[in-house]
């Protein structure tokens, strides 16, 4: 089994469009969407979901009136001013990181663990289908990338499928590193423009880091020659492999407004042809052959 994960240092920069590409065009795959925090692979797979799972994940206090004193020590160790005068905690000031819970000389303060989202089990016309929502300004988000990338793994494992390709979050923090650790191979879409080549850079530092093969793969590349030359240049510097370059065409969102993919909507288009050699160039990859 080998996982490909799709990630950017910066977000529009075309990831979640090219991963639904190599959907299209790839065999014996399990799909996940490991972007939990603005999730949308499913607006391009149209998922038909097979199951619906809670996601629970941290906990913020509680305050028993009937058992605490008011003696003051969650206000005073509260770093987040989250617990009022009154000994009401704010739910939006806590960051749920449960110090007064361990403090409270009363044992008055409880740290139930709250549903944060939902997971979802899916079927799409590629086949399985891992993907996930995150509630409104909920935390957690890393340990919920871990969570649909297991049962991604799950999946593959189950019904003997080759390849997981996972569609990750944008930038480095923690839902990025979660959705890199034990992958294959990561694919770097980027862009050229200054911040689409300094977002690149701090991703690739992240990937060097977890000691995960890295590629590059520009997406609209003809809005800026110099530049693109500037992210090759770095690539090799880096020894990264430069799988190709994608030219800028409106079939991209002609084909988003469709929900289908550019293979789906043009298949005949020089994009396509595009995104095809940089795809043959990933499974012809010595780590995805290994």
């Amino acid at each position: 089994m080998k996982e490909l994960v799709v990630i950017s240092g910066k977000g529009g920069t075309g990831k979640t469009t090219l991963t639904a590409a190599f959907a299209s065009i790839s065999e014996n795959r399990v799909l996940c969407d490991a972007d939990v925090d603005a999730a949308d692979l499913h607006l391009l797979m149209t998922p038909d979901i097979k199951q619906k799972t809670d996601f629970q994940g941290g906990g913020l206090a509680v305050i028993d009136p009937d058992r605490c004193t008011q003696c003051g020590t969650c206000i005073e160790l509260c770093r987040f001013d989250a617990i009022k005068d009154d000994f009401e905690v704010d739910d939006i000031a806590c960051e749920g990181c449960g110090v007064c819970v361990d403090f409270c000389p009363e044992q008055a303060i409880d740290f139930p663990v709250k549903t944060c989202g939902e997971w979802y089990l899916s079927e799409t016309r590629f086949g399985p289908m891992v993907h996930a929502r995150l509630g409104i300004a909920e935390e957690n988000s890393g340990k919920l990338v871990s969570l649909v990338r297991q049962e991604a793994k799950k999946i593959s494992e189950k019904e003997k499928l080759d390849l997981i390709i996972t569609d990750g979050p944008p930038g480095i923090g923690c839902p990025v590193i979660a959705s890199i650790g034990g992958a294959t191979a990561l694919v770097i879409v980027t862009e050229p423009t200054v911040s689409g080549i300094h977002d690149m850079e701090r991703v690739a530092d992240l990937a060097a880091h977890f000691k995960v093969p890295a590629m590059v793969c520009i997406n609209k590349f003809d809005l800026n020659l110099e530049q693109t030359e500037a992210i090759e240049t770095l690539a090799k510097e880096r020894d990264m492999i430069i799988l190709g370059r994608v030219p800028f065409d409106p079939v991209f969102t002609e084909s988003m407004i469709q929900g289908q993919t550019i293979f789906e909507y043009s298949k005949n288009s020089e994009v396509c042809e595009a995104v095809r050699k940089i795809w043959e160039e990933i499974v012809d990859a010595s780590w995805m052959k290994d």
